[in-house]
């Protein structure tokens, strides 16, 4: 397990150009970083699957038709709780699923393209696993996302 101590100077540099584009050529970011491609590929390989958990592609849902887009706390019985979070980890509306604390669970991410679509989905929730509390909060417009570690003049 590797922590940001034992990374590298270059390993941050080849991290934020990552973070600002992962479809950046090997060559182009050698250009930027002024690192050598062999020594790059090296430092991705090394960390892919530890520091870089994986590639993605962020998305904007509206565009594809999903309008619903909700942040929800969870509070469950403890007894339920493993059994939440599996069926949680299983369906393909929950984009994320984070396990928090100031006396809640879980809190997850939800895409669906219609409101109802998304009440249905809160209460199965809530039928299957007697959720005690939760909390919903709905996602009008990203304004920051996925910018930390981005900017390769601030390593």
């Amino acid at each position: 397990m590797m922590n940001m101590e034992m990374l590298q100077k270059k390993d941050l540099q080849i991290i934020a150009h990552l973070r600002q584009d992962a479809r950046m050529s090997l060559t182009n970011m050698s250009k930027k970083t002024n690192i050598p491609i062999s020594t790059i590929f090296d430092r991705l390989k090394l960390h892919e699957g530890n520091v870089i958990k994986k590639h993605v592609s962020l998305l904007d849902f509206n565009k594809l038709g999903y309008m619903t887009r909700a942040n929800i706390v969870l509070k469950v019985d403890r007894v339920k709780r493993d059994e939440l979070k599996e069926h949680l980890l299983k369906n393909p509306q929950v984009n994320s699923v984070y396990k928090i604390n100031n006396n809640y669970d879980f809190m997850i991410e939800v895409i669906f393209k219609h409101l109802k679509e998304m009440e249905e989905f809160m209460e199965k929730l809530d039928d299957k696993f007697q959720i005690k509390e939760k909390q919903v909060f709905y996602l009008i417009d990203d304004i920051k996302k996925e910018e930390f570690m981005a900017d390769p003049v601030l390593i």
